[in-house]
């Protein structure tokens, strides 16, 4: 995207408009506007039907969230682009995790209503997530999260047929490692440390979302899957929170089965082994 289509996306003159890192998908820039704003570009060309839209609805599901972690503010977006308030990045400290530890809470017990997205279509990374909605968790885990990134993992080789029958075999008695039945959670769906932006006032911001109602644990397990710096101080706020069922630290494995695969769809490496360690790890 070029400044001029980003003008006329938003209605204001861009007055510098530069690359930023950013992730393994959508190219990512940094704009100066004329009215003084700063704001964050993410690009996808070609990008698939409606996801740009759903990313923008997912930030403003999250946003709804009263007491809840906030996202940036959905300045514009259209099929190929999402414009977002910029925020002026800083680094965590042990007293932005407590207090980002209690927002997530605030977020999760929000609630989702059902378990899915039933009104639109959703993505995680560049794979798109069925939709649901699902009467149950583990309805959804099962079909809805593991077993299609299982069986595309299966026919591009990402895993290996010891460690996916391990994952399948799991999957045929998910309800005796799932725990008590909760109600759906609002949750971002993909919380590894990259989503979480910390601004220059120690506020965690939530980004890059793939906002479903779900489990609460299973952000919980994806913080802990990739590392989360003062993750024992947001854990500890969470639970103070909103208490955790017992056993929810032996539950991680299977909550984190569906990001891995994930993992290994889209980058192989030796993410299928670890499907099947975390699989094994249970039995």
């Amino acid at each position: 995207m070029t400044a001029e289509q980003l003008s006329r996306l938003i209605g204001t003159s861009v007055t510098t408009y530069e690359p930023v890192g950013g992730g393994d998908i959508c190219a990512a820039n940094r704009a100066r506007l004329e009215d003084g704003r700063t704001v964050f570009v993410k690009s996808l060309d070609p990008a698939p039907d409606g996801f740009f839209a759903a990313e923008a609805a997912g930030l403003s599901w999250l946003a709804s969230a009263a007491g809840g972690v906030p996202t940036p503010g959905v300045v514009a977006h259209n099929a190929t682009r999402l414009v977002l308030d910029w925020i002026a990045p800083g680094p965590p400290s042990p007293a932005a995790a407590d207090r980002f530890g209690r927002a997530l809470a605030a977020t999760h017990m929000t609630g989702a209503g059902v378990f899915g997205v039933p009104d639109r279509r959703a993505w995680i990374g560049r794979l798109e997530l069925a939709p649901g909605p699902w009467d149950t968790w583990s309805a959804m885990w099962v079909e809805g999260r593991v077993l299609p990134y299982l069986r595309a993992a299966v026919d591009t080789g990402a895993i290996k047929a010891k460690d996916a029958y391990d994952v399948e075999r799991l999957l045929g008695r998910i309800d005796q490692h799932a725990g008590r039945p909760e109600p759906p959670s609002l949750i971002h769906g993909d919380l590894w440390a990259g989503n979480v932006v910390w601004s220059s006032d120690g506020t965690a911001y939530l980004v890059d979302p793939a906002t479903h109602g779900g489990h609460r644990e299973t952000d919980l397990a994806m913080l802990d899957l990739f590392g989360f710096p003062h993750l024992d101080r947001v854990l500890a706020a969470y639970h103070e929170a909103a208490p955790l069922a017992d056993g929810w630290r032996d539950r991680r494995a299977l909550h984190q089965l569906h990001p891995v695969l994930v993992h290994a769809v889209l980058f192989g490496g030796s993410y299928g082994i670890q499907a099947g360690r975390l699989a094994r790890s249970l039995s």
